[in-house]
């Protein structure tokens, strides 16, 4: 069966999903998850796009993308056989650390591009394992509050929704916090 090619134009924006073989984790304790943020800088710096947002859970990856000159499917075949051959070396390992292709979904609005946002800063408050999305270490969402630097997330694009406002964007991720409680 012949897979369905990608859609990808210079400036696309995705939504990218990459799960772990079978559900398990990829990421076990902090060395990991820096490893995986710094290829994707090392990525970034071979293949420019921008992250707009990001969270790396224990078993999973969300990332908020937007490309330039190069198909996503470059850039996500760098970055996922980067990690896979760091984690099976790591752990003496062999085989998938991902299951399967990973997941992209086009955005093509800004209502869209708002709601996979949130999505992404609240996936560790729905998924309890922090009570809110500040409390949740490896996420963008302390970039967006200016509590964390970062030459990795681009949030201009989507504050910009806010006037610019860290507080205000703050205000409409954390009215939808109740949501999981």
């Amino acid at each position: 069966m012949v897979r369905k090619k990608r859609i990808w134009y210079p400036g696309a924006k995705y939504h990218i999903i990459s799960r772990g073989n079978k559900k398990k984790n990829i990421f076990l304790d902090k060395v990991d998850y820096q490893i995986f943020l710094d290829i994707l800088k090392e990525m970034n710096r071979k293949q420019p796009f921008t992250i707009i947002s990001y969270c790396l859970m224990p078993n999973h990856t969300h990332l908020q993308v937007r490309t330039f000159d190069v198909e996503i499917w470059k850039i996500m075949k760098g970055i996922n056989w980067r990690y896979a051959r760091y984690f099976n070396e790591r752990y003496s390992t062999v085989g998938h650390v991902f299951q399967g292709r990973y997941v992209s979904k086009i955005i093509e609005n800004n209502y869209y591009n708002l709601i996979v946002n949130r999505y992404i800063h609240l996936n560790p408050v729905k998924d309890k394992l922090a009570l809110t999305p500040k409390d949740y270490r490896w996420s963008s969402y302390r970039t967006y509050l200016g509590e964390e630097k970062s030459d990795l997330v681009e949030e201009k694009e989507i504050l910009d929704y806010f006037g610019g406002e860290r507080s205000l964007y703050n205000k409409f991720i954390m009215r939808f916090v109740q949501d999981f409680k």
